[in-house]
């Protein structure tokens, strides 16, 4: 039974809900999303509340259930709040740089690795050493923060590499420091 899906969604007074032809619009401050759902799953708004109901409770549809709910719930939330993701970059001479809508970050290669930034995502670096990642879609902001990671991952010896803030990495001893210890 998905306990997720019985939640009702609360809507703050300023987002308003549509669903039309299996599509699910969510408009609020920081402006809107739309996303498909399937036909199988259907929605009724009262007093503030949006609630999603299953047909049937076979598992296909319980997942369903579940997951349509938390989505939703991230769509009011992203269109009121907004989701961010803060990167840090690790390493000697290793920095980025936000030039109108171009990344770009210095990782100890031999040429500046550039990234464009997509409509919908704000990017800033206060530090050089710290990247921010905004938008309204929890989805496109945690793959952003994914593609921008992936550019140099944290390296297991010195720990050198863009990562998550507060990211902790389990650092690995040396060739020479495992044998001197013998």
């Amino acid at each position: 039974m998905s306990r997720i899906g019985k939640k009702p969604i609360a809507i703050p007074k300023e987002v308003k809900i549509e669903v039309k032809d299996g599509i699910v619009t969510v408009t609020g401050p920081k402006g809107n999303l739309s996303r498909v759902i399937s036909s199988r799953i259907s929605s009724e708004q009262k007093e503030g509340l949006l609630y999603l109901k299953r047909p049937t409770n076979t598992k296909l549809d319980m997942s369903l259930h579940g997951l349509y709910r938390a989505l939703i719930a991230n769509m009011v939330k992203g269109v009121t709040e907004g989701y961010e993701k803060q990167l840090e970059i690790i390493g000697v001479g290793y920095k980025a740089q936000v030039s109108s809508n171009k990344l770009t970050m210095q990782l100890g290669f031999s040429h500046p690795v550039n990234f464009s930034i997509p409509e919908g995502i704000k990017i800033e670096t206060p530090k050089p050493t710290q990247i921010i990642i905004r938008g309204i879609d929890k989805e496109k902001v945690g793959e952003i923060a994914a593609e921008i990671r992936a550019a140099c991952p944290p390296e297991p010896y010195k720990g050198k590499g863009v990562r998550y803030m507060g990211e902790y990495i389990k650092k690995k001893i040396g060739k020479a420091q495992a044998t001197a210890s013998k």
